[in-house]
């Protein structure tokens, strides 16, 4: 760790670096707050909301805020490792093809692609998920929402172990391949370094002909012809080290995105279970008439509290266990707010009747449901959010404790979260509101990258004003480009820094 730190500055330069990366990344933090928010304002308009509040009564406001609760989060961890899984396919063919090890350049190269392949990789999938989400709710309702995640929960395990084959297929092509290479580069050196003590032999017989003949001088040109090879001997050793020192770098870089890819693989398979068996329960309960019963909440808080402690006690704990069990308490907490919502409107109409102003029963059921449709999709969007900001985090952080360079990464990050802002703002006509919501959630899995590693930055800098001005330049950036927005940033940028200093590896 010592030896990656950006240390060996000044106090007051590692506050000045660290408050403009801090800037930078809240920046960009900031920018996303509208277009999110004004996407959220459309989905919930009246339109939009027709379909979600006409099944409330099918599956109750508790099943109603798991299952979207499930659901977000679910397109938000799918869209998040699509991105992830992309940008490692992209690593390894480059690995395979290229000599990243060789020179500063290829590095610079290698990352700028697998970090714009994982952004657009991370958006489109969020846009695909949002246009097929709203397709579902649309045409079949939220029972076909439910269907639809309980056959995508399903099949991701035996997809998951499917997936895990190919790639090992693939690294056995990309072991093939570094070790071809290698071989070549073996090769060119051996017959550079035969042909070259071919030409000595050579220089010592002529030098010990002409001590023979009674020389006994060396001219210029034997002493040239000297320095010469001396120089290819200098030449071919160097090589021989640049050569060993790439193969090394290949090989523990293609370990480490194998690494990557079979964690993010896991996580996508068994993460989301938890949450789904929470909204298939719940979901149950209100189809049979029991959607907001006293029973259900007990039932749903045990069901929670037996599968975080079977998780939470695993003697083999794994990092999708810690984000399936954060996922499915969010759910939970999505669920008591949908519920708390259509409670305080009958709270509301109580004593409106106790004060001589009675409504009828239509309309508190009508309000109840609006407002319960209403808490559960911000809820869950803004849950959403934060479960795409803190996945992104976990990557924007080992980037930089891999000493991939913070100025690198940050602005990197940066770059491409505003060009995925300002196509997604080109494309949204194109989009629709559920593609442009997937979308944009996609663009904070970027926001998140940037983010993590101005967090991990943060945490690394050898004195304390270098860290407090991160700290200061990360809040101050966020809160004027978000229109000080307190109570959403203040949430935001704790998820940020816990999932930035978070090793799912």
């Amino acid at each position: 760790m010592a030896q990656t730190k950006p240390g060996a500055k000044s106090p007051l330069m590692e506050t000045a670096v660290g408050f403009a990366l801090g800037a930078v990344a809240g920046c960009i933090l900031g920018i996303t707050e509208d277009p999110v928010d004004q996407s959220l304002l459309v989905m919930t308009a009246a339109a939009p909301m027709k379909p979600v509040m006409e099944e409330v009564r099918t599956v109750g406001p508790l099943g109603l805020g798991t299952l979207i609760g499930a659901t977000a989060l679910t397109t938000a961890m799918t869209s998040v490792v699509a991105g992830v899984i992309l940008a490692a396919v992209v690593a390894s063919v480059f690995v395979v093809t290229r000599n990243c090890g060789a020179s500063h350049i290829d590095t610079v190269i290698l990352w700028t692609m697998a970090g714009f392949a994982g952004a657009l990789g991370t958006t489109l999938s969020g846009a695909t998920l949002g246009v097929a989400i709203e397709w579902i709710v649309r045409n079949y309702g939220m029972m076909g929402l439910l269907w639809a995640l309980s056959i995508l929960t399903v099949i991701k395990p035996p997809l998951h172990y499917v997936f895990k084959i190919l790639w090992k297929q693939g690294e056995s092509c990309c072991t093939l391949g570094t070790a071809a290479w290698a071989e070549t580069e073996r090769k060119k050196i051996e017959t550079t370094e035969t042909e070259q003590r071919q030409r000595v032999a050579v220089q010592i017989e002529e030098r010990i002909l002409v001590l023979e003949k009674g020389g006994d001088t060396i001219g210029m040109e034997p002493r040239m012809a000297w320095m010469t090879e001396r120089m290819q001997r200098e030449e071919i050793e160097r090589k021989k080290t640049e050569r060993e020192e790439a193969e090394m770098e290949q090989r523990t870089l293609q370990d480490w995105i194998n690494t990557v890819v079979v964690k993010y693989v896991d996580f996508l398979a068994f993460a989301g279970i938890p949450m789904t068996v929470v909204a298939i329960v719940t979901s149950g309960f209100g189809v049979f008439g029991y959607g907001d019963h006293q029973s259900v909440f007990v039932v749903l808080l045990a069901l929670v509290a037996i599968i975080a402690y079977m998780l939470l006690k695993s003697s083999d704990f794994k990092f999708w266990m810690l984000v399936g069990c954060m996922g499915m308490l969010a759910t939970f907490v999505i669920a008591m707010l949908t519920l708390h919502a259509g409670q305080v409107v009958v709270s509301t109409a109580m004593k409106m009747r106790a004060a001589g102003q009675s409504q009828s029963k239509e309309d508190i059921n009508t309000r109840i449901n609006q407002q319960s449709s209403l808490e559960a999709l911000n809820a869950a969007f803004f849950v959403a959010k934060l479960c795409e900001l803190g996945l992104g985090a976990t990557v924007g952080g080992p980037l930089v404790r891999r000493a991939a360079g913070e100025v690198k990464v940050i602005a990197g990050a940066a770059l491409v979260a505003l060009g995925l802002l300002a196509g997604v703002k080109v494309l949204s006509p194109v989009l629709g509101d559920g593609g442009k919501a997937g979308a944009l959630l996609g663009m904070v899995g970027a926001t998140g990258v940037c983010v993590g590693a101005a967090a991990a930055v943060a945490g690394r800098w050898s004195s304390w004003p270098g860290t407090l001005g991160t700290i200061v330049g990360l809040v101050l950036g966020a809160l004027v480009m978000g229109k000080w927005h307190i109570v959403n940033i203040g949430l935001q940028l704790p998820v940020a820094y816990v999932f930035a200093m978070t090793n799912p590896f």
